[in-house]
């Protein structure tokens, strides 16, 4: 049994999702320090250029390697600026099943890419690699990553009370943990078989499989 993901590249018309390299570090410091990441996430805060260099060049990969999911670094085709991070993690290789998490740039929001790159992994997760299911979670009121999940077609299945907590920020601006709520969603290959386009192509226009050998500020599930 296959317990580990190939090494990939996947391309969208607009995107290019592939392993983070040394050259991300700078942007992705940049952008783990949002105040959107820091709230919703569990990444360091502050969130240094140490921790953004071991993540890109050390952790992001032992993902992969060491057979708990993967990782990608989200960049814009034309620019190659780094858009965003989408991470498959806790994944059951006996069941197929695996989690998704993903977090946007702040430049890059409102302009779909959040759901143009899950999708485009999900298809590749489906159909290239043979997988029965997605799970998502969302905090209760992170209401642009429940955006994400519908538009991507997941299934809302239920509540998992007091189960996350969140970071909020204090007038003086330091942060106190929160117990929220978490939604669960899940996609399954029916439910992609099921939306209009899905026949090897989907509404971006760009063919399931075409990748290689060689990774809103929505935020699904912690992927530090």
């Amino acid at each position: 049994m296959t317990t580990t993901f190939p090494d990939v590249t996947i391309s969208t018309d607009r995107l290019v999702l592939r392993p983070f390299d040394a050259d991300d570090v700078t942007a992705l410091a940049e952008m783990m320090n949002d105040e959107h990441i820091t709230a919703w996430t569990t990444v360091a805060h502050p969130y240094t250029h140490a921790d953004a260099h071991a993540w890109a060049t050390r952790q992001s990969h032992a993902e992969r390697t060491e057979g708990r999911g993967i990782v990608f670094a989200v960049a814009e085709f034309l620019t190659q600026r780094l858009v965003g991070i989408v991470h498959l993690q806790n994944t059951n290789w006996r069941t197929r099943s695996t989690e998704v998490g993903y977090v946007t740039a702040p430049w890059a929001r409102g302009e779909g890419y959040a759901s143009e790159s899950v999708l485009a992994v999900v298809q590749w997760l489906f159909r290239d690699q043979g997988f029965e299911r997605l799970e998502l979670r969302t905090a209760a009121d992170n209401t642009a990553s429940q955006q994400v999940a519908q538009k991507i077609g997941c299934i809302s299945e239920g509540v998992l009370r007091n189960a996350w907590i969140v970071r909020t920020q204090d007038p003086d601006g330091s942060w106190t943990d929160t117990r929220t709520d978490l939604i669960v969603w899940s996609l399954v290959p029916e439910d992609l078989e099921d939306q209009d386009g899905y026949n090897g192509h989907d509404a971006y226009g760009y063919g399931l499989g075409a990748s290689a050998d060689t990774s809103g500020y929505a935020v699904g599930a912690d992927w530090s």
